[in-house]
């Protein structure tokens, strides 16, 4: 059984920041594309960003700018850093990582309100 485990969501006042971590299994951070999703409220889940594992990446256009992710390889964690959070930004997030076979975290509650 494959798991990615998330952590860092929480409770955030519009214009703050959070960062999100995913640690996965290191046969799979090697050799699958790294992902963040979200689902808010009765709405589709959504592509967030992507990482290759040589460092490309591809943003939502509503985060570009303010989302950034990364990864740590000896550590086989890929990470979001979310700046200038947004009511809109509230959903649950999901680490994905694509291949072969997909896999996914349990979700983690990010909430953005005053």
């Amino acid at each position: 059984q494959v798991q990615l485990v998330e952590s860092g969501g929480g409770l955030v006042q519009p214009g703050g920041s959070l960062r999100l971590s995913c640690a996965a299994p290191t046969s799979i951070f090697g050799a699958y594309l790294m992902g963040w999703y979200r689902q808010a409220p009765g709405k589709q889940r959504e592509l967030v960003a992507t990482i290759t594992n040589r460092g490309g990446t591809n943003y939502l256009d509503s985060v570009k700018g303010r989302f950034t992710i990364s990864r740590d390889n000896a550590k086989s964690t890929v990470y979001l850093q979310m700046n200038s959070l947004k009511p809109e930004d509230t959903a649950v997030y999901y680490c994905n990582a694509d291949g072969p076979m997909r896999f996914w975290g349990q979700g983690t509650q990010v909430s953005v309100s005053s």
